[in-house]
């Protein structure tokens, strides 16, 4: 390139202008084929953009269409919480405000009821349950900490040294005798590492007693200590404040939770019951020595 420009500098006019000329139609190609270029991008940019628009506006005209259906043969009792698509071309996914998933195609015409499973390289898998489990994740996600009473392992208490090997979620009720179970295990199941954050699901409802309690241990200065002393069965002072057991207690029914202690891990997975610390390690995946 330095001796190209040399000489060109070094030319006398009349064959510079010659060369320039020369070098014109190939500088009109190398333009060209970048405005070219320029344009099939915007082209390719828009085009998406108008898929994306095209995608929302067919989902949202399909829930449309089909909540009309829903509503139609529930009277009006059943609703569509969430929709989304499938693997299935036309199939979408309905979770109804009752907590079913069920399937349908985007006439409403059919109705599926039960699960659906796909091949994948590791097997069969139930697509009900994959959306559960990213529901339920992101639901957990999305509360504060300060909500939940919270037994963290000790900064170097567990067997690899580390803080926190594994956390879960756990629905509990301060009357429930597995409840109380896992809760005596908490020492071991700290010192494996495990993180136990505790949210309160009174079995049988605002009504019971066990509620009256769980909102006691709540508003108390002292959770974890109040926790664990309802969870022997001793007497606590009576507390009130604006304490989340209501909510909890709803997101548990929304989630599925049937029962306690209903663990729930990170990735979303609903352990039923407690059989024990090797129970749960099993359940977690977990490696025993």
């Amino acid at each position: 390139m330095s001796r190209n420009t040399d000489s060109l500098a070094t030319t006398p006019a009349p064959a510079r202008l010659l060369r320039l000329l020369h070098l014109l139609p190939c500088m009109a190609v190398v333009l060209g084929c970048w405005a070219d270029s320029m344009q099939a991008q915007a082209a390719q940019e828009s085009k998406e953009a108008q898929d994306t628009q095209e995608s929302l506006d067919s989902l949202e005209s399909v829930q449309q269409r089909l909540q009309g259906a829903v509503g139609s043969v529930s009277d009006d009792q059943l609703s569509i919480r969430h929709l989304d698509n499938t693997p299935l071309t036309g199939i979408y996914q309905l979770l109804l405000n009752n907590g079913e998933i069920v399937y349908a195609d985007a006439s409403g015409e059919y109705l599926i009821l039960g699960e659906v499973y796909q091949f994948t390289a590791d097997g069969l898998v139930d697509l009900g349950v994959i959306k559960r489990r990213q529901l339920r994740a992101a639901a957990i996600a999305a509360l504060p900490a300060e909500e939940m009473i919270v037994f963290s392992p000790p900064a170097a208490g567990n067997d690899n040294g580390s803080d926190i090997k594994h956390s879960i979620t756990v629905f509990t009720d301060v009357d429930c005798g597995y409840c109380r179970q896992l809760h005596g295990d908490m020492e071991q199941i700290l010192e494996r590492g495990i993180e136990v954050r505790y949210l309160a699901y009174p079995r049988n409802g605002e009504t019971s007693e066990s509620f009256e309690k769980m909102i006691s241990v709540w508003c108390s200065e002292d959770r974890q200590k109040s926790l664990t002393q309802a969870k022997r069965g001793q007497n606590l002072p009576q507390h009130d404040c604006e304490a989340p057991v209501a909510a909890h207690y709803a997101l548990g029914n929304e989630l599925g939770v049937q029962g306690t202690p209903a663990i729930i891990t990170r990735d979303g997975r609903l352990i039923p019951g407690y059989a024990g610390l090797d129970y749960l390690l099993a359940a977690l995946d977990f490696s025993r020595e």
